[in-house]
């Protein structure tokens, strides 16, 4: 009888565990959006979201120093001392971009060239450096993968989303990679849209459009539409002013 109940517990525990992995990967990509929900990471939004190559490229290599980092610093997490853990959290994330640096420069020359500092730049991404603090120094290395593969990938959605937008309006065409590209899908381009000024823009009106779509989701559903996320001091996870 005890060895019937302690099986009964164990599966139990094992599906809750999964199911609690598969919606802290699903909240990283959706409801916790680095872009679109809680609106960080908006340099490399605005600089590199001109193609969609550019977009993707950013993406990946800013999702695999998130997972690698998530999964070091919840390996860690007992072991670096409260007083300097931002510094170590900053170590640990510059050896991962640095590694992706010298990859890139190595076998993508010119995608490497074209992200140009937005790579060493990952370094200070607060998506990066938040998740980390704010995640995987609290939680275990399966959770910290699967929030670090979430949060990638909602990551690199999002700029996908904005670099197809931003090329397709501003150019007329689509650069998957490298030689893949659908060309001269229309012939009055807008030149804005892949300027400056049009990346403000486009992101502003992609941010009310998803917005918007939440909205509609929570009516449709019979739920109150989501809350503005609060982005002031008080709300932050990075320091103690914030808890």
């Amino acid at each position: 009888m005890h060895f019937v109940l302690a099986h009964e517990a164990k599966k139990k525990y094992n599906k809750d565990t999964i199911m609690k992995t598969l919606l802290t990967f699903w909240y990283g990509i959706f409801k916790n959006n680095p872009i679109f929900r809680l609106v960080l990471g908006l340099c490399p939004t605005l600089a590199v979201t001109t193609s969609l190559e550019n977009s993707l490229g950013m993406g990946l290599a800013a999702t695999f120093v998130l997972i690698c980092s998530n999964v070091l610093v919840s390996v860690l997490r007992k072991v670096i001392p409260p007083a300097v853990h931002i510094p170590c959290y900053i170590v640990i994330i510059a050896t991962f971009v640095t590694a992706v640096d010298l990859l890139m420069k190595a076998f993508l020359p010119s995608l490497s060239e074209s992200l140009g500092i937005f790579i060493p730049l990952i370094v200070v991404n607060c998506i990066i450096l938040g998740r980390a603090e704010a995640f995987a120094s609290k939680n275990g290395v399966v959770l910290s993968f699967a929030d670090g593969l979430g949060s990638g990938l909602g990551f690199t959605l999002a700029l996908s989303f904005v670099g197809t937008v931003r090329e397709l309006i501003g150019s007329g065409s689509i650069t998957v990679w490298g030689d893949i590209a659908v060309k001269n899908i229309f012939d009055s381009p807008v030149t804005l849209a892949i300027l400056p000024a049009g990346g403000f823009i486009a992101l502003g009106l992609l941010l009310a459009l998803v917005n918007r779509l939440g909205e509609w989701n929570a009516r449709r559903h019979g739920a109150p539409p989501p809350l503005p996320v609060n982005l002031d001091c008080r709300h932050c996870t990075m320091c103690p002013n914030g808890k």
